[in-house]
């Protein structure tokens, strides 16, 4: 089984910035790739970003220049670096990874004020 627990949500204005951070536990190993989405009221839930094992990372095209994923693999951690938020981007942020199985996290709310 495979754990994942998301942190760093909240409330902030529009031009600011959040850092996510998602810690995983059990049975995992440093190459699963990880990544982060996110569901906005009345939308679909939408990929954000994307990393490998190797660091290779992947983005949405509305996030590119603005959110940064990144992990350390020693703390099975992976982070997504928030900066110039605008209030389109208010959703429930999810921690994901990739084994046997997609395996989610329970979700972080993050507001965006204008």
């Amino acid at each position: 089984q495979v754990q994942l627990a998301e942190s760093g949500g909240g409330l902030v204005q529009a031009g600011g910035s959040l850092r996510l951070s998602c810690a995983a536990s059990g049975s995992i190993f440093s190459i699963n790739p990880m990544g982060w989405y996110r569901q906005a009221p009345g939308k679909q839930r939408e990929l954000v970003a994307t990393i490998t094992g190797g660091g290779r990372t992947n983005y949405a095209d509305s996030v590119k220049g603005r959110f940064t994923i990144s992990r350390v693999n020693a703390k099975n951690t992976v982070y997504l670096q928030m900066n110039s938020l605008q209030p389109e981007n208010t959703a429930v942020y999810y921690c994901t990874l990739t084994a046997s199985a997609i395996y989610w996290g329970q979700g972080t709310q993050v507001t965006v004020s204008s």
